[in-house]
């Protein structure tokens, strides 16, 4: 456990859900996780008892990737968690493949509604259509990734041949969506059991992420927004080249401002905790001092995206990682640019490259 870790309390310790099984967390919300072909190998699904419209049943929190033996798990969950009630809403807190991947399999297996936002509920239904889509196009779209990271340096071969599979990546692991979903929005209230959810939009990580909370329970299922162990993945990828997500997911945290300092919070990775008010602080700290490195590699000498990688992440790193780690590298350039601190060039070798801005005398 790292000094950060231990500064948040765990009300479970070290108890996780077996496969196919369940922990209660509170009364009506169960917790259980699936496995991920990542290096980041788990995600908490969240199981809340329901009634809709008289049917007794539950709503599911996110779904799982679309591989057989998820699908497996879920069976066995269904025979063993649901108390032989059905689902009755399933609900995505955004488009990544661990939390859309399934969906479209439990809605249809259920005749159960998806709930999402629109911008997420659109983009996955436009990547998934990509496993339908003539080959030439699956290509386009992976050599159009390889020319943004070609840009920021990436000269990997390795790891431009893993993004030349992008186009198949996000289908293979959500290779359906909901042909209709509902709509979810800041400052909605979905019922749940009796008790009302708030919902609570991020940006930054996911083009529109949902988080919920319910202020009689005081519990956040946080999904990605707020993770105990690991910061969020803040990306500058191919689809918006010129995006500056990082100070969007900044100031998305502040809409939890508000929120007991109690909260039980439920983390689509790691383990719920409590001390969510210092594990934000711990985030902002942590982007500040990412912030100045980057800052004073600049100052240094005019630096790629590439470049910038090794003074973020000290650890060997395989090349589906490189990847998130070069969009997380070219989200901190960004931040700065946009800032004014850095300036950008684009090298005679098609590379841009940041400097740090001259100051005014």
């Amino acid at each position: 456990m790292n000094p950060n870790e231990q500064k948040l309390e765990y009300p479970f310790a070290d108890a996780l859900p077996q496969p196919g099984l369940a922990i209660t967390v509170a009364d009506g919300l169960r917790w259980i996780r699936m496995p991920l072909p990542f290096a980041l190998d788990h995600i908490n699904l969240w199981l809340l008892r329901d009634e809709i419209d008289g049917r007794q049943g539950w709503t599911v929190v996110d779904c799982g990737v679309s591989r057989d033996e998820v699908k497996k798990l879920w069976e066995q969950v269904f025979e063993q968690v649901l108390e032989g009630l059905p689902v009755l809403r399933v609900v995505a807190t955004h488009m990544h493949p661990d939390h859309l991947g399934l969906a479209y399999w439990l809605c249809e297996r259920w005749n159960a509604p998806l709930a999402i936002s629109m911008t997420d509920y659109m983009t996955g239904r436009l990547w998934s259509r990509l496993a339908t889509a003539p080959e030439a196009q699956v290509r386009e779209a992976g050599e159009i990734a390889v020319a943004h990271f070609l840009k920021h340096g990436l000269n990997n071969p390795e790891a431009q041949a893993k993004i030349r599979e992008r186009g198949k990546y996000y289908p293979s692991l959500v290779p359906d969506v909901p042909a209709c979903f509902t709509r979810l929005m800041q400052g909605d209230v979905l019922t749940i059991g009796g008790r009302e959810w708030q919902v609570i939009v991020g940006y930054g990580h996911a083009p529109e992420h949902v988080s919920l909370y319910c202020s009689t329970q005081k519990i956040l299922i946080s999904g990605d927004m707020v993770l105990p162990r690991i910061s969020t993945n803040v990306s500058v990828f191919e689809f918006e080249p010129e995006a500056n997500p990082l100070p969007l997911y900044l100031k998305s945290l502040r809409a939890y401002d508000g929120l007991p300092p109690d909260t039980l919070v439920l983390p689509s990775h790691g383990r719920p905790f409590q001390g969510l008010h210092e594990r934000i602080a711990q985030q902002h700290a942590h982007h500040a001092e990412r912030l100045e490195e980057v800052l004073e590699a600049c100052r240094k000498a005019p630096c790629s995206a590439a470049d910038i990688v090794p003074i973020m992440f000290h650890r060997e790193l395989d090349a589906h990682q490189l990847t998130f780690a070069m969009g997380e590298a070219l989200a901190h350039l960004h931040a700065l640019y946009y800032d004014k601190a850095l300036v950008r060039e684009l090298g005679e070798d098609g590379v841009y490259r940041f400097r740090a801005a001259a100051v005014a005398g």
